[in-house]
């Protein structure tokens, strides 16, 4: 299971770019946005691997309790963090019970992870670079259920927006930026 807790609105590329790797590498999944569905707790029972999308600070802070009722719903299931914020917080989520921290390009690290959690030995935060196949988005509420376009000039009427990750990072140094304590 994969789950993102805020995405700023948007449907999280987060969750639906590793599912395609997952996915491709023969995994089954399910894919959770809780900021605009309710967490299945019945999938969470069952899950063996669970990992939460920590893209920035306001997610990784909505992540924190819902680890721990996770955690008492499944208590054998394997808890990772992933994201750029993942590796920062990396002892505050292991003080939570994660397990596994991963950080950079980690579509590839949770292929390796899933398919042998025993022997899983990766660093956690991979440089690699990916093949990036066209994301995954089976499982998750449709488009129009996060942000839109309201047209003020045709009467406010909503278009579907969307977005694309380019990078993960940037060599700029604004201040106001959270890649910049990562």
């Amino acid at each position: 299971m994969l789950l993102a807790t805020y995405e700023m609105g948007r449907q999280p590329f987060g969750l639906v770019s590793p599912a395609a790797f997952l996915r491709a590498a023969g995994h089954s999944l399910r894919l959770v946005d809780a900021s605009v569905e309710t967490i299945p707790m019945a999938a969470v029972r069952e899950a063996e691997l669970i990992g939460f999308h920590l893209p920035m600070h306001t997610a990784t802070r909505l992540a924190a309790p819902l680890i721990g009722r996770i955690r008492a719903v499944n208590p054998a299931a394997e808890l990772v963090g992933y994201g750029l914020y993942a590796p920062i917080n990396a002892a505050f989520l292991r003080g939570l019970g994660v397990r596994w921290i991963l950080g950079g390009e980690y579509e590839g690290e949770w292929v390796k992870l899933a398919a042998d959690p025993a022997a899983y030995e990766g660093s956690g935060v991979s440089l690699e670079r990916l093949a990036f196949p066209t994301p995954e988005r089976t499982g998750l509420p449709v488009l129009n259920r996060y942000a839109a376009l309201v047209r003020p000039d045709c009467g406010g009427e909503r278009v579907v927006a969307g977005y694309t990750e380019a990078s993960r990072g940037c060599l700029h140094r604004c201040r106001h930026c959270p890649v910049m304590p990562v």
